[in-house]
């Protein structure tokens, strides 16, 4: 299906409906898009991104039925649902050259097996004409691969951004309308893909803040023609301001650190502060990432398997160390039947986050009344951490 953006701009890329599933890790409850462009110029055509490998018929068909020849292809990004189809775009195309920075020509040979006569690398804010048209590159490492750049266009105000500012989103509108469901999108997205890059992601829109942008074109999710809207919110997840909530995260074996986890939960709501709890056997980790992105506190519920911490807990704690949330304050309960060395875990796992490490409350056995008071202590402790935050 090829639909116009604006005049001589379509976009040619592939829905997918179905997929449920991102890197076999990331859970996609609304499918997904892969969005490639192409742009009709006065002497030249160049097609933005291709899409992932599964759907390159589709943009085989697109392509086909605009009937256009194809001058340049750009990969602004080498991960392969973006890129899955250039080599058979090549191939259909003999005369189009293949337009990326150096590091991602390097990935791309690496990736793809793409010869290395095919490309032309471009340095950062270096300019290509289409005649009357102009594009101009602009480099974005770390969003979320180091050879990552983006496109503006400059006749006509477009801001192509690949990955930044996408969503995880199948739908058939070409532009965003249901902003309170592409807002949550997208900051699952920035949850799970773009939040450890926070520092990289303020010095990029720095770059841009310039720009005059009518369009934010990104390569996953619909477009936004009112680019304000993503641009403040990633202003927002990209900040240090976090908001006085308590994430709560809980495993429990034998329901001893469940009974802990539902106090705790009682105690933060009797305090008057926001919690927000995951049963880690029924929960979604995209939606433990969104919730991390501005809570100030996590509270991370820990039976011990053996002498080290439950295997599912560990990996919250993996994940969290990973993705770099701006949480200020760690805390750690749960129960033990005869001892480990959970903590040490833990402060092995966390070495990436700049947290303050609250006063952990594990116990042995099934809990009684001075580890209800421990608990107890514990929620004091966070009442006193969020009230002297500084906003």
């Amino acid at each position: 299906m090829v639909r116009e953006v604006i005049k001589d701009i379509w976009a040619v890329g592939a829905i997918d409906w179905d997929r449920r599933l991102f890197d076999e890790l990331i859970p996609l409850p609304d499918g997904t898009s892969y969005n490639a462009y192409l742009i009709k110029g006065s002497e030249k055509n160049i097609l933005i991104d291709t899409v992932d490998p599964t759907k390159e018929k589709e943009l085989l068909e697109n392509l086909k039925s605009l009937n256009l020849k194809i001058d340049y292809l750009i990969s602004l990004h080498a991960e392969q649902d973006h890129s899955g189809a250039i080599p058979k775009i090549l191939e259909l195309y003999p005369e189009a050259k293949l337009i990326t920075n150096k590091k991602g020509k390097e990935f791309l040979m690496d990736l793809l097996l793409i010869s290395e006569e095919k490309f032309i690398t471009v340095e950062d804010n270096e300019k290509i004409s289409l005649g009357n048209k102009t594009l101009q590159f602009i480099f974005t490492p770390w969003v979320h691969w180091p050879e990552t750049m983006i496109a503006y266009l400059l006749e006509d105000k477009i801001l192509f951004t690949c990955d930044l500012f996408g969503s995880h989103l199948a739908t058939s509108d070409l532009f965003v309308k249901d902003k309170e469901k592409v807002y949550e999108a997208a900051k699952r997205y920035y949850a799970e893909i773009m939040m450890p890059f926070r520092s990289q992601i303020r010095n990029h829109l720095n770059k841009i803040k310039n720009l005059e942008i009518k369009m934010i074109a990104p390569s996953h999710g619909p477009i936004y023609s009112e680019p304000d809207f993503i641009i403040n919110a990633y202003e927002d997840w990209i900040s240090d301001k976090v908001k006085k909530e308590v994430v709560l995260v809980y495993v429990s074996m034998h329901n001893s650190t469940r009974v802990m986890a539902e106090f705790l939960i009682s105690e933060l709501i009797n305090c008057g502060i926001k919690v927000i709890p995951f049963n880690l056997t029924k929960t979604d980790i995209g939606e433990l990432a969104i919730a991390s992105v501005d809570a100030a506190t996590v509270l991370i519920g820990i039976p011990t398997v053996l002498t080290g911490p439950h295997p599912a807990a560990l990996f919250v704690i993996y994940l969290l160390n990973i993705l770099k949330p701006k949480t200020k304050y760690l805390g750690i309960f749960g129960s033990y039947g005869w001892g480990g060395k959970t903590l040490e875990f833990i402060k092995n796992f966390t070495t990436n986050l700049k947290i303050e490490l609250l006063p952990p409350v594990l116990i042995k056995g099934y809990p009684k009344k001075d580890d209800f008071l421990l608990l107890k202590d514990l929620v004091e402790k966070i009442k006193e951490k969020l009230k002297a935050l500084d906003f």
